[in-house]
């Protein structure tokens, strides 16, 4: 059953003349206990009659080894974007990101595509000022309104800073990961496994929390 229907589509198809250069959907799956791989194979199938500049290639994570380990892919599924030259732009999806999520995978395929939106100067220096690695991880479910905002500004900071790595995890197809951080609302923002944040923070709270990092 198609996830989009003509309208969306059409919709897509105007966005995605924002793209500048190719871009690559790398998936992780696997073939044994993955609950959403095959839904999710088959909505990046949807997209990529809507623009030429759209590639996707598949992977199984258990046979894909050295590729998984690369861009530290350990759960199916996953989504990674490359940019024109093969580059891993520190941008992950783990699950499928449908419903409301939709809103954040769409403008990072943009964003990687080389048509990236401005900061303001005095951020822009903040964020380039990080020396440090930084993982972002941010929980959320496809129904949640909030969550794209959240998503799409970790991934403007993996974006703009080579230190930073972000990570959309759907907490409910997640759920070991998810009880993990004690996820019991979303967005849940978790910066290098202990500094938290909840709710669709601006990049100054992700920044503020970045500085309490040792």
């Amino acid at each position: 059953m198609k996830m989009l229907n003509n309208e969306i589509e059409q919709q897509l198809r105007d966005v995605f003349t924002q793209l500048e250069n190719k871009v690559t959907i790398a998936l992780f799956t696997d073939q044994n206990d993955c609950a959403t791989c095959k839904e999710t194979k088959e909505f990046m199938e949807e997209l990529l009659p809507l623009s030429d500049k759209l590639e996707l290639v598949h992977y199984d994570i258990d046979k894909d080894t050295e590729l998984a380990e690369k861009f530290n892919v350990e759960m199916v599924p996953s989504i990674v974007l490359l940019d024109q030259n093969g580059d891993y732009k520190r941008i992950k999806f783990n699950g499928i990101p449908a419903g409301h999520e939709i809103n954040s995978f769409i403008p990072a395929l943009i964003e990687v595509s080389g048509a990236e939106s401005q900061l303001p100067e005095d951020m822009t220096k903040a964020i380039m000022a990080i020396n440090k690695p930084i993982d972002i991880k941010v929980f959320i479910t496809l129904s949640c309104p909030h969550c794209p905002g959240a998503v799409q500004k970790a991934q403007k900071l993996a974006l703009m800073n080579e230190n930073i790595q972000a990570e959309m995890i759907e907490a409910q197809t997640f759920n070991e990961i998810s009880n993990k951080y004690k996820v019991s609302g979303v967005p849940k923002i978790v910066i290098n496994g202990e500094h938290e944040l909840v709710g669709n923070q601006p990049i100054e709270a992700f920044l503020e929390e970045i500085q309490k990092v040792s």
